[in-house]
């Protein structure tokens, strides 16, 4: 058997989300932060989903949206375990040379995004218009995770607003990971 875990972006997942669709539809899969939602800090996250992780040996499959990628690729660059598989849809692209101005945040900017090859098979699902990330910075993030590019064509950020509630691509891409 392989558990599920679902990895949240920095909010909380409307009902018509894909995401809440297959929490829904799928009632052993889990949320990795249970609940998901914000605040989001990205130490909290990480450690939120090391805990789903190592809850049992059995092998586990992460799909993760948007900055729920970030969160799956720091935890797999500072823990191990039980995961089989990694489906990654939309990662937000985190320039390293970005610093906030006056007045503006960023959860992310003391995290480094890793380049480093994951440890299991990974499927990075692109959107040729994703207003976060350019197609070429998703082809930079799977080439440098090792990751299979899914070029899912223009599909915005694969979210409730960009009309991603039902969301069959992604479930037989999910399928094919086990």
């Amino acid at each position: 058997m392989t558990r599920h875990l679902l990895v949240p972006g920095r909010g909380v997942p409307l009902p018509e989300h894909w995401q809440r669709r297959w929490a829904d539809a799928h009632p052993e899969y889990r949320w990795a932060p249970y609940p998901p939602g914000p605040p989001f800090t990205l130490d909290e996250r990480v450690a939120a989903l090391h805990e789903a992780v190592t809850a049992d040996d059995e092998p586990v499959v992460l799909i993760a949206h948007s900055a729920g990628c970030i969160t799956t690729v720091v935890w797999a660059a500072r823990h191990v375990g039980p995961v089989r598989a990694a489906l990654l849809v939309t990662p937000p692209y985190l320039d390293p040379e970005w610093r906030p101005g006056p007045g503006e945040t960023n959860d992310f900017v003391s995290v480094a995004v890793p380049r480093e090859r994951l440890p299991f098979r990974t499927v990075l699902v692109a959107s040729r218009t994703d207003p976060y990330t350019t197609f070429p910075q998703f082809e930079r993030y799977a080439a440098d995770w090792g990751a299979e590019l899914y070029d899912a064509g223009d599909v915005g950020h694969v979210e409730t607003a960009s009309g991603h509630g039902p969301w069959p691509d992604g479930e037989r891409l999910v399928a094919a990971l086990g």
